[in-house]
């Protein structure tokens, strides 16, 4: 019957083209709801000090001898893979089911272990992208950033140092500004890593507080562009608490700079300097060294990304922490305690801060 062999064959031709039709509607739909849930998820941003992320291989232009595989530390490549698991398995817990959208890292020494790290382990599935530049740290210790390509837009950058020292005298971690496009909102991200306190906690005061006021100037400037409305967020390891006099210089200016600028910056980790709660332990007590600084419009704002206080947080679970072996209590679980090496994560806990539309 070759008519009916032709309308049989026409018949399986339109039930194909229907089902085709119907998969490809229910794909489509499916991508709505998925572009619909991403918008309504909390946008996460991390900080962590990573704890000396050093390749293996020799720069002769940096002090990095420590890390070798003949160095102090005795650095190897078997320590060096399980460290940049380490901080992968960090990064991917904090961010629960979805990995934060934003990252910022210090002490990592080059964008080689970035990359090791973003496209040698699974958050090479997150399609991160890098903003990374050479520091003029004598050690080699670099302010970076990853960021989720599918979350954020990177408009701009910059690395600043401060104009009041010059660029030939400065041996410490530039700051990373990051101008950023998410959810149509633009946020301005400084990343930070100030000057060791180590000799003492007057140690690298003074080049601290001229980073303080250069970020201060710099944060007044944006927000006087976008006409008191300015998103920023300024974050990373400061080496000092919330109550010293240089974070407290940043958040309240005072004499004539108070008058020139209407910004407020809140330090949402403020109330979280106590022994109970911090992000580095040492010698038996916990400080927060480690903090989140948010210009007030974020906290007041009625459109587009908001937050809030209760959105920042410690990230502190089990795995980072260990019993110190001194005092009562726990500590971070470090790669190295002193000299002697531990395979741990890092000296330092991260933090986290959700953002949220509005």
């Amino acid at each position: 019957m070759p008519g009916g062999t032709a309308g049989l064959m026409h018949i399986k031709e339109v039930i194909l083209k229907v089902t085709s039709t119907l998969v490809l509607l229910l794909l489509f739909s499916l991508r709505v709801v998925s572009q619909d849930d991403r918008k309504s998820q909390p946008v996460r941003l991390m900080f962590y000090n990573v704890e000396n992320l050093f390749d293996i291989y020799d720069d002769s232009l940096k002090d990095d001898d420590d890390f070798l595989p003949e160095g102090l530390m005795r650095w190897n490549f078997t320590r060096y893979n399980k460290k940049i698991n380490s901080v992968y398995k960090t990064i991917v817990a904090a961010g629960k089911w979805s990995p934060p959208a934003i990252v910022g890292l210090c002490e990592v020494e080059n964008r080689k272990v970035l990359e090791d790290l973003i496209y040698g382990t699974y958050l090479s599935k997150y399609d991160y992208g890098i903003i990374h530049e050479d520091s003029p740290d004598e050690r080699g210790i670099d302010v970076c950033l990853i960021y989720r390509k599918s979350f954020v837009n990177i408009i701009d950058f910059k690395y600043w140092i401060p104009l009041s020292v010059a660029k030939k005298d400065f041996f410490s971690r530039s700051v990373l500004y990051a101008k950023c496009q998410i959810q149509n909102d633009t946020i301005h991200l400084i990343v930070n890593h100030w000057p060791s306190r180590r000799g003492g906690v007057l140690a690298g005061e003074s080049l601290r507080m001229k980073i303080s006021e250069m970020i201060r100037e710099a944060a007044d400037s944006i927000n006087n562009c976008f006409s008191g409305f300015a998103k920023i967020i300024i974050m990373g390891d400061f080496n000092c608490t919330p109550d010293d006099k240089v974070i407290q210089t940043l958040i309240k200016p005072s004499g004539s700079k108070k008058n020139q600028s209407s910004l407020s910056l809140v330090n949402l980790a403020g109330s979280r300097n106590s022994n109970a709660s911090g992000t580095y332990h040492y010698m038996g007590t916990w400080e927060t060294l480690d903090q989140i600084i948010v210009s007030e419009w974020f906290l007041n704002c009625k459109k587009g990304l908001s937050t809030g206080l209760e959105k920042f947080m410690i990230f502190k679970p089990e795995f980072l922490l260990r019993k110190d072996p001194k005092y009562p209590g726990f500590t971070t679980f470090s790669t190295y305690r002193g000299y002697r090496y531990q395979g741990g994560f890092s000296d330092h806990l991260p933090v986290l801060l959700d953002l949220e539309i509005r």
